[in-house]
């Protein structure tokens, strides 16, 4: 099939090249390096130049296993949502709290991996990748078990990671301005209250707010708000299901 006749154009539809000589690098030697770039430099880094040197290649043998960037950026995702958790259950009752836990990984995954905030939320779940594809039809099969009809559990789950990262973007790219001015989480919050507290003078709930949380671990708060809002949708999903006698 050509390019050009491919309904969604992708790393994942497009036959893998094959050659009689055994490439120099494979495919998961190429991920395994962009994922430490990502890390390292973040997005704006990422270039076949730049990554071949890293591996200290020629940019034509990543070219071999990726047409463009587009493609590793497909693979390097696909490569992320590998890393995210989704704990086995024999019981369907325990539903509730497994995706709990599926949504903190996530949410973790997200934080350990900035760059990805913007890519998960540019794509959604449009990736066709295998760790993506098993980590959904594992999740998927987890809500049927527990009598969710189909398409309440895709639209269940899909909630749930539109809020994950959603919520987990604006908490991983809060951090990563705080890191780039040379600062932890702490000497931040410490350097900025004044300021805060300046500019809510005449905000009386502000000013509450602000002098509720003060002293509180960041790290913890951060976790507890987004458990919260997490939740309070599991409330919801979980209203809408079929009573049994």
């Amino acid at each position: 099939m050509a390019a050009s006749d491919q309904a969604f154009p992708s790393v994942w539809t497009r036959p893998p090249r094959r050659r009689r000589d055994r490439p120099a690098l494979t495919r998961d030697q190429i991920v395994a390096e962009a994922v430490r770039l990502l890390d390292e430099e973040g997005l704006d880094a990422l270039t076949m130049r730049r990554l071949a040197a890293r591996l200290g290649a020629a940019a034509n043998a990543l070219y071999w296993h990726v047409t463009n960037k587009s493609e590793l950026i497909e693979l390097v995702v696909d490569e992320i949502y590998g890393e995210m958790r989704l704990p086995d259950t024999g019981d369907p009752a325990d539903w509730r709290a497994t995706v709990t836990e599926l949504a903190h990984s996530a949410r973790e995954v997200i934080l350990r991996h900035p760059w990805t905030s913007g890519l998960l939320g540019e794509v959604g779940m449009a990736y066709l990748g295998p760790n993506l594809t098993h980590l959904f039809d594992r999740a998927l099969t987890l809500l049927r078990s527990a009598d969710f009809p189909l398409l309440a559990a895709d639209r269940a789950l899909n909630a749930v990671f539109s809020f994950v990262i959603g919520a987990a973007t604006v908490e991983a790219a809060t951090l990563n301005k705080i890191r780039q001015g040379g600062l932890t989480e702490d000497e931040w919050l410490r350097s900025a209250r004044p300021t805060l507290e300046e500019s809510a003078q005449d905000h009386p709930q502000m000013r509450e707010l602000y002098a509720a949380l003060a002293g509180n671990e960041p790290e913890r708060t951060r976790r507890e708000q987004f458990d919260y809002g997490l939740q309070r949708m599991l409330d919801g999903i979980e209203s809408q299901l079929p009573e049994h006698p």
